[in-house]
């Protein structure tokens, strides 16, 4: 199944946690429409109602998520009625956290696999190094994507985004390979893309206000420096 989007592709995570202003659906549908119109072919969105809401919004694909915080590290799309949730409400493709941490929901062979039978939708697994990539593409995982790179035990952070990690799965991988984390300038998209990378998801940097604004405030005289 692969990626519901031609490729290579600009793909903008909309998303908006619960202390943020821009928390919502409308916002949410408000930030596709405008990523749209600005040149992504995907969105990322969490949660059924954001997902309805673009998909209401726009015709661009949608890389649903479905974020549940419990006891577990693993919060995005832990298992099947999570996955469920955000393809019933118009997701295109469904990306899990495919990293070997303790889960609430199904283990990823099986979430994968039944998100395949049961959802009829393809799947992205978002994963934290080249082991838990190999795992995902064993397991039948038809993308992979470095979104939780530096955001396990098993990786350390790096400033930027990962690109080590990027180029190493290219290199071992036969399926379309997403870069995700902590990209900030178009120069860092490029590179991307020259190692590879089918799409490149960009998303604090272009849909976080709040965000942006406490980066360009820290420049500021006895602002942080």
């Amino acid at each position: 199944m692969n990626l519901p989007f031609p490729t290579p592709a600009l793909v903008v995570s909309c998303q908006a946690r619960a202390d943020n202003p821009l928390h919502g659906e409308a916002f949410m549908a408000a930030m596709a429409r405008a990523a749209e119109a600005g040149g992504a072919k995907a969105i990322r969105a969490n949660g059924p109602e954001n997902v309805r809401a673009i998909r209401a919004a726009t015709r661009l694909p949608i890389i649903g998520i479905n974020k549940i915080y419990d006891d577990h590290p693993v919060a995005i799309t832990p298992s099947l009625e999570a996955a469920r949730a955000v393809a019933e409400a118009g997701a295109d493709m469904i990306a899990i956290d495919a990293t070997s941490r303790p889960r609430a929901g199904e283990p990823v062979a099986d979430l994968i696999r039944c998100i395949h039978a049961d959802l009829k939708k393809p799947v992205l697994a978002d994963v934290d190094t080249l082991e838990t990539a190999m795992a995902a593409l064993g397991h039948g995982a038809d993308a992979i994507a470095t979104t939780l790179a530096g955001y396990t035990e098993s990786r350390a952070r790096s400033p930027g985004p990962d690109l080590d990690l990027l180029r190493q799965i290219i290199e071992h991988v036969r399926v379309p390979v997403v870069a995700e984390g902590r990209f900030w300038a178009p120069e860092e998209v490029a590179r991307a893309f020259e190692l590879g990378a089918a799409a490149v998801v960009i998303g604090t940097a272009v849909t976080n206000p709040r965000e942006i604004t406490r980066r360009f405030a820290a420049a500021v005289p006895g602002n942080g420096r």
